[in-house]
């Protein structure tokens, strides 16, 4: 029977994404044993069973004994069945069945598990999946795997739902191992201290790991600490764990030297929770079970002086002191390591490095109480006390997030009435009901509802009432007259039971949803678990013996900053002061950009905007220029002209700007915009801005990207000029830049940059005004930016009270040539807009305005009467209140608009060749050549390579993962993403090698494809669809295919059917016999076969050999291989062996064709003269030498001619230029603009004389 258990496990490994929820990847150990079928009898208990053949000792998987599986006497919600393993053990993984050969079985259920067979946990996957799904029939198996695992002895099984045709039936299996741990118990006043080597640690790294479980809210787990204030101590407060740092004197510890992380929270539980600090100098890693905080500090923080000890359990070393309350740990510690040394071990051992402080053992004592969980507002529990007595007294513990709810209610005797004792406002009220007369309240405590657990002392006694909340007493005496106050008999906790029930029990706040635990009555502990067995009091809609808190803000889901707070069922976020909006304070109150505020009617002025919306980033404030375009303002710091002297290469100047927003906030501000532009100007005098011999910069800017931009104001990046290089208007004409004309004189290259991936300018650097006389000035205007990306459409209308808009905002941009149906309505409610398929947005109707919009104007339609903003593209199917409007006839007549949406590409599209595809732009179209092998304006450039000997390049199309060791049936699951039924492959290739592997495509279950020319010169083709076949051969060998000519390829294949063509006039269509389909294609490689691979004789001799020549314009379907390796424009998977240079396989004829094809290589830059080309017709006839003296004469004339015209036209655009650049000199800056006047003169005059 295990054997049988193993394999469907094994199978289960498999086939994952059916039954298991998670899998993990990697286990270095084997932890999926099945754990209950070797159990006895007796470790199998239930809540009840139906007879004693449905007992839970059937309950094993694919048993069929006793009645086939365990059922109970009832189907109801507070029925379990509960395995003990005898010791802890880990638990990987849980499989359910029903009971066999029958209609029982369980739909949904809970896990629950406990090291001590009291104080229930229930298993919560990832912190949402509280219950696993169970099964749809009698007899299949439903497994799951456990992230985390469970560290547990005793498992329960909790059904929430059964077949509703039958009754709830479970058998059961258990997967894991054993569980090894090291535990010591500290008491609250023991700890235990380790000194270690002060040669054997690192004072910038530490790795600390441990588990530890508690009932006590605070205690320091771990302490280690120097003579300055330096210390790392890990501190429970509040059933939260708190890692403190602290780097430097305590009391002038600033705030990037004083650390404090928390995560956790309800640690508490009795439970076991694990802790992971991991320090490496400033990056710190915390993790307290699934939950991580990586943390990067600052300043002066990887270094900490600290002593050679740490503490474990509390601060027991004499004369130090922190500076924080704190208390002893009280519980226990498993698994404890400092930096790979294990510290309980040490303690057994009695080692001399581990002091021993109090009383410590290395068991871990496990607690008794029973914690009771209310689930619902309905949920209650009654239990007997003893009637008549003159005293009334109750004990008990809570804890809960709900403000309020009934407590404990008792009806008294004699007096007509009873006690209530409840929480209101997170307050405890303790109230005297009496019909007729007003309540009488005793308050004690304040934010009860805080999830911590609270003690509670009431005492009832004649008239005297009180209540004690965590040792704050609060008592009161009432007036009875001469009555007394005596008990009722029932105590109620949590609620009432309905009116049908009898009772006379008051509820005005509602019911208790939280735990209580420690019940006394009368001084008496109230045995839960026979309330449980149903043989004291009742109860309805609870689950005892388990606390099922849960702390729904952690983490926290409340976005930017907002506040978290919780009640038994939900989360609250409060956003105030954030910025943000919403459930979770996720939508933004800013608008993203100048121009939505534009639209909303604003004017010029300072706005917050949040550029990234409901981002990470947060909102900053900047100037909003509103003229006919709405400008967005970025300032920064290095607005002023700045000048700069006295430097050089080897000394240069570096200006640095900031900016009023972080540079991950200006990318989103720049991203969103349609324009960007930032002036920069550049005066100089004797400054280059390039060096002319060698072309590398001698000053230059540096942007977003960190990267060295050589180009200037008005230029884009590729012709790396300046305006006047651009225009052709520079003072000295043989250079693109006026300041490289490196004159004695004051001139400038300004303009505006526009290229917005690398804005803004962040740095200038400027290295040539060491010489006499050099100088250079520059200034820096601020980052502008206007319009929006179209992602939003808006509907926008006023009757009468106001502009109303709605939007819809889509993920993708709107301008991506593709057509968006928009639908928009108002009537007298409500305002509707959809786009496309997303979610419709309505608002509610502005109140007080017009019911009809009075409209008296035309209809415009992509644009308005003033033309601003006007729409480009294609509009159709226009219906207004259901009439359709033809726009066609009204674009026959209007300027700007043409009826139809043609397009270019419908046009041009012809141009893109070789499978490129045609893309419309603004004002043109482009050849998107990503799918071609080829590049270039219209994907007309073939991209060829030389292979050298030995060379090769491989395209991966998928990695090799790692099957589990008998998964080689399974491969598919894991590679059934590459499955080829059909392929198209084109190359061309030139060699005078044979045998020549061509081309080779491999998979991973030994099929293959491969081009080669065989040793006869023939060109074959072989398919290998179907590993146990031998492949079909395709030849060609009407020719010798290694004749150094340029031969072109195409196969094209679909399923069975290969249609083959070879240089235009060989073609060939062949039925394949060895398969249709080529599964989990691997690779693809062109040139040596390098790896070990299952191939014919025929394809290893070619595939040895690899590939001598060249190849061009490779392809398979929609991979180009060559293009990924030699030109690659993202990432790819391909690997270049041996020496592959980017080439042109121009036919040439002759044998010696492959040696003289044109490369280019980084090993030659050099050129080649062919010294055997003779030189023909060297020997000229007079006349031709006559001829060509009469040329040059003409030439010369001619040249005299266009020079002196030239000269003549140079001194006009000279003074045009001059006069230009002064106008724009600012006149803040008086002494720049003296000297440029000055100069402009004087150079007038040294132009006139030239002249």
């Amino acid at each position: 029977m295990g054997s049988i258990t193993g394999a469907v496990l094994k199978t289960l490994l498999l086939l994952s994404t059916q039954n298991w929820t998670r899998v993990i990847a990697g286990n270095s150990y084997d932890c999926d044993k099945p754990l209950v079928s070797a159990l006895s009898p007796a470790s199998f208990s239930s809540s009840s069973e139906l007879s004693s053949s449905h007992g839970p000792g059937f309950a094993r998987l694919n048993r069929r004994d006793g009645a086939g599986g365990w059922s109970p006497l009832v189907s109801n919600k507070y029925q379990w069945l509960q395995i003990d393993l005898g010791e802890r053990m880990e638990i990987t993984a849980v499989a359910t069945q029903g009971g066999y050969g029958s209609s029982n079985w369980v739909t949904s259920y809970l896990l629950m598990f406990t090291d001590s067979g009291r104080n229930w946990k229930q298993y919560r996957q990832e912190d949402s999946i509280w219950g696993f799904s169970g099964n749809a029939n009698a007899d299949s198996v439903v497994y799951y795997r456990l992230q985390p695992s469970i560290k547990a002895r005793f498992l329960r099984f909790i059904p929430l739902e059964w077949n509703p045709r039958g009754r709830i039936g479970m058998r059961i299996e258990v997967f894991g191992c054993a569980y090894r741990s090291e535990v010591v118990d500290l008491d609250g006043k023991s700890s235990l201290l380790y000194r270690f080597d002060q040669n054997s640690l690192s004072p910038i790294k530490d790795i600390i790991s441990l588990k530890f479980k508690t009932m006590q809210s605070d205690g320091i787990l771990l302490h280690r600490e120097g003579q300055n204030g330096d210390h790392i101590t890990l501190d429970l407060r509040r059933g939260k764990l708190f890692l403190l740092i602290n780097s430097g004197e305590a009391k002038l510890a600033s705030a990037h030297t004083l650390i404090s992380l928390t995560l956790g929270s309800l640690l508490d539980d009795q439970h076991w929770h694990s802790v992971l600090i991991q320090r490496s100098g400033r990056q710190v890693n915390f993790t307290v079970d699934e939950h991580r905080h990586r943390f990067h500090a600052q300043g002066e923080f990887s270094y900490l002086d600290l002593d050679y000890e740490i503490s474990f359990g509390g601060i027991p070393a004499p004369g130090k002191s922190v500076s924080f309350p704190h208390k002893n740990f009280h519980g226990c510690l498993e698994n404890l390591y400092y930096n790979g040394v294990d510290i309980i071990d040490l303690a057994k051992q009695q080692k001399p490095e581990i002091i021993t402080m109090g009383n410590v053992s290395f068991s871990c004592s496990q607690s008794q109480s029973v914690p009771v969980t209310f689930l619902s507002p309905r949920s209650y529990l009654a239990l007997p006390g003893f009637s008549g007595e003159d005293q009334l007294s109750a004990t008990f513990q809570f804890r809960t997030w709900n403000k309020a709810g009934l407590l404990l209610f008792s009806e008294l005797q004699l007096v007509s009435g009873g006690l209530l004792l409840f929480l209101n406002d997170g307050k405890l009220k303790l109230n005297l009901y009496q019909p007729g007369k007003l309540p009488s309240d005793i308050t004690a405590g304040v934010g009860l509802n805080d999830g911590q657990w609270h003690s509670v002392s009431l005492s009832a006694k004649r008239n005297h009432l009180s209540v004690v909340v965590d040792s704050q007493v609060a008592s009161a005496a009432f007036s009875l007259g001469s009555e007394q106050m005596y008990s009722g008999g029932t105590y109620y906790f949590g609620g009432c039971p309905d009116n049908s029930f009898g009772s006379k029990c008051k509820n005005p706040v509602g019911g208790f949803q939280g735990c209580m635990r420690l019940i006394s009555i009368s001084d008496k502990l109230v045995d839960l678990i026979s309330v449980q067995q149903g043989s004291l009091g009742n109860f309805s809609d609870l689950q005892i013996d388990s606390c099922g808190i849960t702390d729904r803000c952690l983490p926290n889901y409340c976005e930017q900053g907002g506040e978290c707070s919780q009640s038994w069922n939900t989360f609250h976020c409060n956003c105030a002061n954030t910025g943000y909006s919403g459930a979770t304070c996720h939508n933004s109150v800013y608008e993203k950009s100048c121009e939505s505020y534009k639209h909303r009617g604003n004017t010029s002025g300072f706005y917050y905007i949040d550029s990234d919306g409901s981002g990470p980033l947060d909102p900053f404030l900047l100037y909003c220029n509103m003229t006919e375009t709405a400008w967005t303002v970025i300032r920064h710091n290095g607005s002023d002209l700045t000048r700069v002297r006295n430097t050089n290469p080897e000394k240069p100047y570096a200006g640095f700007f900031e900016y009023v927003a972080s540079m991950e906030q200006l990318q989103a501000t720049i991203n969103l915009a349609e324009h960007c532009e930032q002036e920069l100007t550049y005066y100089c005098k004797k400054s280059r801005l390039a060096n002319q011999q060698d072309g590398s910069p001698l000053s230059w800017w540096v942007g977003r990207t960190n990267e060295t931009q050589k180009y200037w104001g008005g230029s884009l990046p590729d012709p790396q000029k300046c305006t006047c290089g651009l225009e052709g208007n520079c003072i000295d004409s043989q250079y693109y830049c006026n300041c490289d004309a490196d004159r004695n004189e004051w001139t400038n290259d300004t303009g505006f940059l526009s290229y917005k991936e690398h804005l803004p300018v962040r740095k200038i650097v400027v290295t040539d005004t060491g010489r006499p006389h050099s100088e250079a000035a520059y200034k820096l205007g601020p980052l502008l930016c206007r319009g929006d990306t179209p992602a939003v459409v808006t509907f926008s209308f006023d009757v009468g009270n106001g502009p109303f808009e709605i939007s819809v905002q889509s993920p993708t941009l709107f301008n991506d040539n593709q057509w968006h149906h928009v639908k928009v309505e108002r009537n007298m409610k409500e305002a509707t807009i959809q786009v496309d398929q997303l979610l419709p947005k309505t608002q509610p109707a502005p109140t007080d305005g017009h019911v009809l919009l009075q409209l008296n104007s035309q209809l415009f339609v992509g644009g308005t009467a003033t033309r601003q903003r006007g729409f480009l593209g294609c509009i159709r199917s226009l219906q207004l209140n259901g009439m359709s409007l033809d726009l066609e006839e009204r674009a026959k007549v209007t300027p700007g608009v043409e009826p139809g949406c043609r397009g270019h590409c419908s046009s041009y599209g012809k141009l893109c060749l070789n499978g490129g595809k045609c893309r419309e732009k603004l004002s043109g179209f482009s050849c998107d050549c990503t799918f071609s092998a080829y590049t270039g304006p219209f994907c007309s450039k073939e991209i060829s390579a030389h292979f050298g000997t030995g060379s090769s390049v491989v395209y991966n199309f998928q990695e090799n993962y790692s099957l589990s060791k008998n998964s080689s049936s399974h491969a598919a699951s894991f590679h059934g993403d590459m499955k080829l039924s059909r392929e198209m492959i084109k190359f061309s290739f030139r060699t005078s090698r044979a045998p020549s592997l061509l081309l080779y495509v491999s998979s991973f279950y030994k099929e293959y494809l491969s081009v080669i020319i065989a040793k006869n010169g023939s060109l074959q083709i072989r398919y290998k669809l179907n590993r146990h076949q031998e492949p079909d051969v395709v030849n060609f060998d009407f020719k010798n295919m290694a004749d150094g000519q340029l031969h072109h390829v195409e196969i094209n294949r679909e399923e069975g059917m290969l249609f083959v063509e070879i240089d235009d006039n060989a073609r060939r269509q062949v039925h394949l016999s060895s398969g249709t389909e080529f599964s989990a294609v691997r690779s693809l490689v062109l040139g040596r076969i390098s790896e070990h691979s299952d191939v014919d004789q025929e394809t290893a001799m070619a595939g040895a050999q690899g590939f001598l020549g060249c190849l061009s314009a490779v392809q398979l379907s929609h991979v180009a291989p060559l293009k990924a390796a030699l030109q690659p424009s993202h990432p790819a998977p391909v690997t270049i062996s041996g020496h592959v240079t980017e080439s042109s396989c121009v036919s040439q004829a002759g044998p010696d064709a492959t040696s003289r094809e044109r490369t280019h290589s980084f090993a030659d830059h050099s050129g080649t003269r062919d010294d055997r080309e003779p030189l023909a017709n060297a020997i000229r006839s007079d006349s031709a030498v006559i001829g060509g003296l009469i040329a040059v004469v003409i030439f010369i004339l001619l040249c005299i001619v266009a020079v002196a015209a030239r000269i003549y036209q140079q001194k006009r655009l000279y003074k045009r230029n001059e006069a230009k650049r002064s106008e724009n000199v600012d006149s803040a800056e008086a002494v720049l603009k003296s000297e440029l006047n000055i100069q402009s003169a004087v150079s007038e005059n040294q132009k006139e004389y030239f002249f």
